[in-house]
């Protein structure tokens, strides 16, 4: 017996299968993703998760070290009715880069109807205009 060999597309048109890989990887075991807005905002530079169902006191954690910014997330939700259950899990952690000279102590999370919001201050020095440098010949 041969073994299941993933089906390819042929032509100008994506196979069907292929339309469906990325958005129902969930449901065939694959990671949950985060989705996130990362934006800068006058002098701030911000990051908002969506994470609906969850308790930013108990199941978020966000860390700061070495440049990074770490958001973790774990996620329990159980639904019961009269003659069914369901429940969903899992952890989510996205990770971003930022400047060598932040202070964390500045830095400030809130959560509000399902978005968590991190603001990051930018750093006076990174906030200076871009200056043009010439060359001597």
């Amino acid at each position: 017996m041969s073994a299941p060999e993933r089906r390819t597309s042929r032509g100008i048109f994506p196979d069907l299968f292929d339309w469906f890989d990325s958005p129902f990887a969930i449901f065939r075991g694959g990671t949950q993703a985060m989705r996130v807005e990362d934006y800068v905002d006058g002098d701030d530079h911000v990051i908002r998760a969506e994470l609906p169902g969850i308790d930013p006191d108990k199941d978020v954690e966000i860390t700061v070290s070495g440049g990074v910014l770490r958001i973790h997330a774990q996620r329990h939700e159980e639904k019961k009715e009269a003659h069914r259950s369901e429940f969903t899990y899992g952890s989510l952690t996205r990770s971003f880069s930022l400047p060598a000279d932040i202070e964390a102590d500045d830095i400030k999370a809130s959560y509000d109807q399902g978005i968590l919001t991190v603001r990051v201050p930018t750093p006076k020095a990174a906030k200076r205009e871009a200056k043009r440098i010439t060359i001597d010949k």
